[in-house]
């Protein structure tokens, strides 16, 4: 992440220390994929996935458990102390980066978001404070609070939420002054919620599920965690992929993925010696510099996405102007498997940091986690070869999900004379993210 001097890059087992040539990971990706396709091309000819209709009822005193709402509202409770916490850190603590609100926001909240909705499901949008403050206000001024002045417009779908995905990875990636700087957190984080409340107010509830740019990350990320609501509302465990089959086609579903996988490739990229050394030499334009390789990376995710897509469509003969977000489902799992592999030992070794200084908000000496005080933070450093293989295999099992993914999607959409030839061009795209991917994971 590289956003200020005390959080660590993450660039730890890099090809250096893989147990094979980093050349042979590159060729058995790009043939794990094509194999996978050759696989499912004879063996899958129609689609298997049926979304949100699938999945067998949770263990009933499991599904009791967390319907719950002694469950739920501890869930909250503990959920909005916690964020009341960080914000009396981000208030009235210290601009220094021993200040947890830095570890809050970088660590815990957007990357432990990965693997707390994997575990959980959309967990975040029963803990939003924003949703929790709009709940608050509305049942003061006696209004119902699903219902705002206007109809949201269903033609924007996502895309507000990728808007401010983007101003995130902004504030995270393009100047580590600008994000080690509290004030300016401070800032991002008003004016967030300024927004939000204000198109809460404006669109009701409707507002957070497609605009607030965590809420967003949460519930995609969500669609692989096994356990989910089927169509008439009961709770189900099932195969994850059956779960992101039942992702809504929504309008900017296809930005939103775009931003997420982008802005981790510049991450990776920004942090290369060919980028580092080039930079340098225009460091007084560092900012103008990092924000078009930031808006660069997220567009060409989407541009070859979408011409991958509508390809597809026009060797399938079907509409295709609908296919774009019809398939962005299947780039959930390679985001995913990117956060894996590119945020794992910052999680680990990072994620200590912050609990060890979570304890003292306002840097006065407070003990209230010393207990983690003789953790090594460091340890997993320690793992460079591991950490090499956990980022191969996570970049192409992620991208083998996003394979079956799209290959169920397209049977179901392709007419079947072209189901195998429609889907060439997304298959081409995919290899290329792959080996692109692992080259800017393992290149320094």
């Amino acid at each position: 992440m590289g956003t200020h001097g005390q959080l660590l890059a993450h660039g730890i087992g890099g090809q250096q220390d893989l147990p094979i040539p980093a050349h042979y990971a590159y060729l058995g990706a790009a043939a794990a994929l094509l194999v996978s396709f050759g696989v499912l091309a004879f063996a899958w000819r129609t689609s298997r996935f049926r979304g949100d209709a699938s999945g067998r009822p949770l263990w009933p005193w499991l599904a009791d458990f967390v319907e719950s709402s002694v469950t739920r509202g501890a869930v909250v409770v503990l959920a909005l102390l916690f964020a009341g916490w960080i914000s009396m850190a981000a208030i009235f603590g210290q601009n220094t980066l021993v200040n947890p609100t830095f570890g809050a926001v970088y660590v815990a909240l957007w990357v432990g978001l990965v693997p707390a909705s994997l575990a959980f499901g959309p967990i975040y949008r029963l803990c939003n404070p924003l949703r929790w403050i709009h709940r608050g206000v509305c049942r003061l001024a006696g209004t119902d609070r699903s219902q705002g002045l206007l109809t949201y417009p269903a033609r924007l779908g996502l895309w507000p939420a990728a808007f401010f995905l983007l101003a995130f990875t902004w504030l995270e990636l393009v100047n580590p002054a600008t994000s080690a700087s509290l004030p300016s957190v401070r800032l991002w984080f008003a004016l967030l919620g300024a927004f939000t409340l204000l198109g809460g107010a404006l669109y009701g509830d409707t507002w957070f599920a497609a605009a607030d740019p965590f809420e967003v990350y949460s519930s995609l990320v969500a669609r692989l965690s096994p356990f989910g609501r089927r169509t008439d509302g009961v709770l189900v465990v099932r195969n994850p992929l059956e779960n992101l089959d039942g992702m809504p086609a929504r309008p900017g579903l296809l930005g939103v993925v775009s931003v997420l996988f982008g802005s981790i490739g510049f991450d990776s990229f920004k942090e290369s010696p060919r980028w580092l050394a080039w930079a340098q030499q225009y460091s007084e334009h560092s900012t103008l510099l990092n924000t078009a390789a930031l808006l660069l990376f997220s567009a060409v995710v989407y541009v070859t996405f979408t011409l991958a897509s509508i390809a597809t469509g026009g060797l399938g003969g079907i509409r295709r102007g609908s296919l774009p977000n019809l398939l962005a489902h299947s780039l959930i799992p390679i985001v995913v498997g990117y956060v894996i592999a590119h945020y794992l030992s910052f999680f680990v070794s990072e994620g200590i940091a912050f609990i060890q200084l979570v304890g003292d908000p306002l840097s006065r000496g407070w003990s209230l986690t010393g207990w983690a005080d003789g953790i090594d933070k460091y340890s997993i450093y320690n793992h460079a070869t591991a950490l090499a293989v956990v980022k191969v295999v996570s970049v192409i099992v992620g991208h083998l999900l996003g394979v079956v993914a799209a290959h169920d999607r397209a049977v179901r959409l392709l007419p079947r004379k072209h189901a195998l030839l429609g889907q060439l061009p997304m298959l081409v795209v995919m290899v290329c993210y792959t080996l692109t991917g692992l080259w800017l994971l393992l290149s320094y």
